[in-house]
């Protein structure tokens, strides 16, 4: 399907207001702050494919960055309630990734493309796709019979997913993407230039020394202390699962435009 035409940085802004894929969005402060403090805890589940360590153990130093870096409220004493991701610190995320595009492009560069949302995001990444495959790009294939946590990975538009039982899944997971790139280096095929994914296939990527791009809500605050950390190369803030994939089109033609990857 074409995407709608791109908007300026105000219109993307009031679209990602009106969508709640920013601003007043519907993932609840206490939801929040108790991904948060399991982080903080040593919860695996939460650290997304990073090795995080004990150095962020302290769960007011995980708002802090998730304060600066998602837009969530700073107030430690928010509780409960509505939380917030701050619809400019999104856009300015857009740029940068728009940045990796660009330079993926010029580069004709080998980029891996994963989801663990394939209910909202799929056709986002399987769109950034094609057009990096339209500039020469080199969009890997995930070989056939690679699977993990008891499911298999498959890959539709050129984006990798995890499937299980005939459905697509929500995976926060690492594995899938630990075993595309282990099954990639046994045989001897290239690591990617590039990852544009989210959730531990973001993650464990960026722990392994690629160059990562990942996608995040306001409860995964992960990938945002990779980032801060410099391991993680650009984090987006946003909503990963409002009531419409369709939502995401008008964020994926700004980002696209910026990368100058549009046709003409």
């Amino acid at each position: 399907m074409p995407l709608p035409a791109t908007p300026s940085r105000s219109e993307l802004t009031e679209h990602l207001v009106r969508t709640r894929i920013a601003g007043d969005v519907a993932t609840p402060r206490e939801n929040n702050l108790s991904h948060y403090r399991r982080l903080a805890n040593g919860d695996r589940h939460y650290w997304l494919g990073l090795e995080l360590g004990d150095r962020w153990s302290d769960e007011q130093d995980v708002l802090a960055v998730m304060a600066e870096r998602c837009g969530v409220s700073d107030d430690p004493d928010h509780r409960h309630g509505q939380d917030t991701i701050d619809p400019e610190l999104t856009v300015n995320a857009l740029d940068r990734v728009a940045d990796h595009l660009r330079k993926a492009a010029e580069g004709r560069q080998r980029v891996l493309f994963a989801t663990g949302h394939p209910g909202a995001l799929l056709d986002m990444h399987g769109t950034m796709a094609m057009a990096l495959r339209a500039a020469g790009c080199e969009i890997l294939r995930v070989p056939a019979g690679v699977f993990a946590d008891d499911g298999v990975i498959v890959q539709f538009l050129g984006v990798a997913a995890y499937e299980r039982g005939a459905s697509l899944w929500h995976t926060h997971s690492p594995e899938p993407m630990r075993q595309i790139l282990d099954t990639r280096r046994g045989a001897g095929e290239p690591s990617p230039d590039l990852v544009i994914a989210d959730h531990g296939w973001a993650g464990f990527a960026a722990e392994q020394g690629l160059d990562a791009v990942g996608f995040a809500d306001s409860n995964d605050p992960a990938l945002f202390l990779g980032e801060a950390e410099g391991t993680v190369s650009v984090t987006v803030p946003l909503d990963d699962h409002v009531t419409s994939p369709r939502f995401y089109e008008p964020m994926t033609a700004y980002l696209l435009g910026a990368a100058g990857l549009l046709p003409d």
